[in-house]
């Protein structure tokens, strides 16, 4: 299972993050937000980490064509996309494409059966916020069928990171404000506890599938 951290606003956090085992770091590009960062600040970010770390930017407002320049800008390797307003073609866009759903009772998930071009990222619905709410949701709503293939995110904490591994066992997990001191700040304790039980989950995982 994959590890996003998202919100990421300095060199120091996003260091920290690679260092302790995160495959992604987010980016998010949306003034409104707590954990807004400037294409300037996250091109500098971005061209001091590993090779190996997946760059998110994450819109809501955008055009298409100001993803594009970002994204060609700064060396994003993924886009996530929080609202329904921005369509970008698959086959225009050569890195991938994170749709991000906000779950409530009555969703319809049938559409993510099928076979697609998007990864789909499933986070909790609010009225006032696009995402990074830090709340769950009914995770017993999510179809068997899909529960591989989806990014979870909603409240992911050191308080069900065992449940979402075990039961769940998504093909990645979105986290942000369970990790943070403040928004846009990471809290170093709070990583590293996290990322202590993921690893060990991982190499528990692992030991297994070798056996």
């Amino acid at each position: 299972m994959r590890v996003k951290i998202c919100g990421i606003t300095n060199i120091d956090d996003a260091l920290l993050c690679s260092d302790l085992g995160a495959d992604a770091l987010g980016f998010v590009f949306y003034n409104k937000s707590k954990r807004n960062i400037s294409i300037k600040g996250a091109c500098e970010i971005i061209s001091q980490l590993p090779s190996f770390i997946t760059n998110v930017g994450v819109f809501v407002e955008q055009s298409p064509s100001e993803i594009k320049s970002i994204v060609n800008n700064i060396g994003l390797t993924a886009v996530q996309l929080h609202s329904e307003n921005i369509i970008l073609n698959a086959d225009d866009f050569p890195i991938q494409i994170i749709k991000a759903l906000r779950i409530k009772p009555g969703f319809d998930f049938s559409p993510l059966l099928k076979a697609d071009k998007f990864h789909y990222l499933l986070d909790s619905y609010s009225k006032n916020m696009p995402g990074g709410t830090g709340e769950t949701f009914d995770w017993k709503l999510i179809p068997e069928e899909i529960k591989h293939k989806i990014i979870l995110a909603g409240g992911i904490s050191i308080n069900n990171i065992r449940y979402v591994f075990e039961k769940i066992k998504p093909q990645a997990v979105d986290l942000s404000s369970s990790v943070e001191s403040e928004p846009g700040k990471k809290d170093k304790d709070k990583l590293k506890d996290f990322f202590n039980i993921v690893n060990g989950l991982r190499y528990r995982d692992s030991s297994l599938r070798s056996e």
